[in-house]
């Protein structure tokens, strides 16, 4: 990822989680997970990145998919469009001039205990 130091960009941060390890987890990792979180807020203020918007996600037993048939119609399942071990748990949306620092800030994000998938927002 690169861009010109003065364009403004948006990003969507992915949380990827094993939902059923993570609801199994004593209150203490969830707590060292929220102050993860909170120095990651603090520290896209003080790097002048913009946070947009960042919810979690309901989990995805409750989540509603459909797929196109091919013949005119959608079919319509409960549960997660993919089966798999993880899960997207929540999202950030981001602004930034500096994707070089926006980098720096997710990294250690990341090291700081989760995982995480930073995606373009495509333009034009």
């Amino acid at each position: 990822m690169s861009e010109q130091p003065s364009e403004r960009r948006r990003y969507l941060l992915l949380l990827p989680a094993p939902e059923a390890e993570w609801a199994e987890l004593p209150e203490s990792e969830h707590e060292l997970g929220m102050q993860n979180h909170q120095r990651f807020h603090e520290a896209l203020v003080a790097r002048g990145h913009e946070l947009v918007m960042a919810s979690p996600l309901e989990p995805s037993a409750s989540a509603v998919s459909m797929r196109n048939t091919g013949r005119g119609s959608a079919v319509v399942t409960d549960g997660p469009f993919t089966e798999s071990a993880e899960q997207v748990v929540g999202f950030y949306l981001l602004e930034t001039h500096d994707e070089a620092d926006l980098l720096e800030v997710v990294r250690a994000f990341a090291e700081g205990g989760d995982h995480v998938e930073l995606r373009r927002l495509a333009t034009g």
